[in-house]
């Protein structure tokens, strides 16, 4: 006797066949970027481990050393470890800095399958060679600075691409919300980071790398078999990026209350060169004359590419300052272990997934990417300023004032690397053309990771004098962030009440219809 179809077979029987290959490229994107952003996180739980306090630490086997850092590993066992570890996170955020302008390009002309898998393959060699340095007792600064170096130029491989390929099967319709979720594989990514780091933290810190980078290698290997990066490779539809009716707002961003990807026409969907499609072959669509990849200073001259490349260049300023220092600075200042507060640091991108899901949604609703990203700026410096004074009173307030301080930082970066980079990668502008989804992606991340190499750095610098001034420099490029989106914002706010005034127009007009038909069917005197 055979047992029924299995239930989960069903159900991929149920669901249409683009459906199926989309949620295989949503899934599989999202463990790509999961896997990078857990191979940089054992960075910061390792800081505290390379310098710990080595007084509070059983007795010193070696009577002719430094009794407060016989237990360090040099070079970081000087009084200048702050800053040498300032110069790791450097090395890897401005390499990552300017690779991200030149990968956005490669990603537009090299197949993204290719290119994606490739660079997961590298970054978890370079990740792993980091941690060989424990095991093959390597005490030389410039080796755990090409390490870092290398690994920064190979992971802008990851974000143009993943977006792209989002992108790429995803339309407008609910991308706000969709792409929130999905967004979530960067805090995702950290906390799991966090937790495998921690696992060898205090054992063998080279295995906290060593393990990240083993598995963001398997990833890109499963990547390689199986991403699929057009819909037209497996004879699906491509999405609608735009309606007709659409109207365009200050930033580039159309706003419309339909969903693109709901559209359809008698005899199927809708493709964005208007031909209709019934069902997807088993064959792949012949390929039309591929479009040119947009130039740099093309993808700067679509409207909004500017102010939100600059609004996330501070934003990202505050987000990486708080993923490379939170750790040491819960040490510092709540006294906990390495790996208490590196577990206690996770709730940060627990906030972040939250903030993230709240800000893609609400964006949809609205329509307003750039006011909801700035009205999340205008809360998060006040939070960030109360987390310093009173965040380390109790671990319940600690908690609580991780998750809503993350929420608030990460949502807007979040928004502005999804969502919006897939709207204005897929501009009217553009008449079509998906080539520049990549090269608007990396214009946008790179200029935010020119804000992640400065944070860190920064705090380095700034953390001596005391970790209140850390804080008033976030604040202060949070309200810089916020500043840079008000043109976009205004415009926003144009658009909704010439929309408010156009609907109560159309509503009086409808309204006095019938009294005009009276009038003009009365008989005459």
């Amino acid at each position: 006797m055979r047992a029924a179809l299995a239930p989960g077979i069903r159900l991929l029987r149920a669901l249409p066949r683009d459906s199926r290959y989309r949620g295989l490229t949503l899934v599989l994107t999202f463990f790509c970027y999961t896997s990078y952003h857990l191979s940089r996180k054992p960075i910061s739980i390792v800081k505290s481990q390379l310098h710990p306090n080595c007084s509070a630490l059983d007795p010193n086997p070696h009577n002719d050393s430094n009794n407060s850092t016989w237990c360090s590993w040099a070079p970081f066992d000087g009084d200048n470890y702050k800053e040498l570890f300032g110069a790791l996170d450097n090395a890897f955020l401005v390499a990552y800095a300017i690779g991200m302008f030149i990968s956005g390009i490669f990603g537009e002309r090299l197949p993204l399958r290719y290119y994606l898998s490739g660079g997961m393959v590298l970054s978890g060699l370079f990740t792993a060679l980091f941690g060989l340095g424990y095991f093959w007792d390597i005490h030389a600064l410039w080796y755990f600075i090409v390490m870092q170096v290398c690994n920064g130029l190979v992971q802008t491989t990851g974000w143009p691409s993943v977006v792209a390929c989002v992108g790429n099967w995803f339309g407008k319709g609910k991308r706000g919300l969709i792409m929130g979720i999905w967004n979530s594989h960067t805090s995702v990514g950290n906390i799991l980071g966090s937790l495998i780091a921690g696992v060898w933290v205090s054992s063998a810190w080279g295995l906290s790398f060593i393990v990240p980078g083993i598995i963001i290698a398997a990833v890109g290997i499963i990547c390689f078999f199986f991403l699929v990066e057009y819909p037209e490779d497996v004879g699906c539809s491509p999405p609608l990026h735009h309606m007709a009716s659409d109207e365009e707002d200050a930033g580039g961003v159309t706003t419309n209350g339909k969903d693109p990807e709901a559209v359809t026409s008698n005899e199927g969907p809708l493709n964005t060169s208007g031909q209709s499609s019934t069902d997807c072959p088993d064959s792949p669509k012949e390929a039309a004359e591929e479009p040119e990849a947009i130039s740099f200073l093309g993808a700067l001259r679509i409207p909004g590419v500017v102010e939100f490349s600059l609004c996330l260049l501070f934003a990202k300023l505050v987000s990486y300052t708080f993923l490379y220092w939170l750790p040491l600075y819960i040490v510092n200042v709540a006294h906990f272990g390495a790996k208490e507060a590196g577990d206690l640091s996770t709730l940060f991108d627990v906030g972040g997934i939250l903030g993230g899901i709240f800000a893609g949604l609400i964006s949809d609703y609205t329509g307003g990417r750039a006011t909801t990203c700035c009205v999340m700026l205008i809360l998060a410096a006040p939070m960030l300023f109360l987390y310093n004074h009173v965040g380390q009173n109790g671990i319940g307030t600690s908690i609580a004032m991780l998750i809503v301080c993350g929420a608030l930082v990460n949502g807007p970066y979040a928004l502005i690397t999804t969502a919006v980079s897939a709207d204005l990668g897929t501009h009217e502008s553009l008449k079509g053309n998906a080539k520049a989804l990549s090269t608007v992606t990396a214009i946008i991340d790179g200029t935010g990771s020119i804000g992640a190499a400065l944070g860190p750095l920064l705090a380095g610098l700034i953390s001596p004098t005391g970790w209140n001034n850390v804080f008033y420099m976030l604040i202060a490029a949070d309200v810089l962030a916020c500043l840079l989106l008000t043109r976009v914002v205004v415009k926003e706010v144009r658009g909704w009440c010439g929309y408010m005034a156009r609907k109560r127009g159309y509503v009086h007009a409808t309204l006095g219809r019938p009294l005009l038909l009276q009038f003009q069917n009365r008989a005459p005197l």
